[in-house]
């Protein structure tokens, strides 16, 4: 039997997820939408999958190396395994400056 993890998606995540959406919603919807689906179909791996994902680079660095991530094209899924549980900690565009977005959340933690 395949075991389950429960994946754990805080409100900075969807905040994530909809600022995501409404950038391309205006311009593009269907594409919005594609983006979003993907997205939450990479999240719902985690269910089955949670270590598929490799450490973060940025963050290893900084010798952290409890967080993984997902590579969905152009975002980074970032979370963390605790026990029975996946904890999204953010969706980043691959463009930004992503070590600086992940220090000052995990600062903010």
């Amino acid at each position: 039997m395949t075991r389950k993890y429960r994946v754990v998606i805080p409100p900075s995540v969807t905040k994530d997820l909809r600022e995501i959406v409404a950038f391309y919603y205006e311009t593009n919807q269907p594409y919005s939408q594609r983006i979003f689906n993907s997205l939450i179909e990479r999240i719902s791996e985690l269910e089955v999958f949670p270590e598929k994902g490799r450490v973060v680079p940025e963050l290893q660095a900084h010798n952290i190396e409890t967080y993984r991530e997902l590579i969905e094209e152009p975002y980074r899924i970032i979370y963390k395994i605790l026990n029975e549980e996946v904890l999204l900690l953010s969706v980043i565009d691959v463009r930004r400056n992503v070590e600086e977005v992940l220090i000052r959340k995990l600062q903010r933690r």
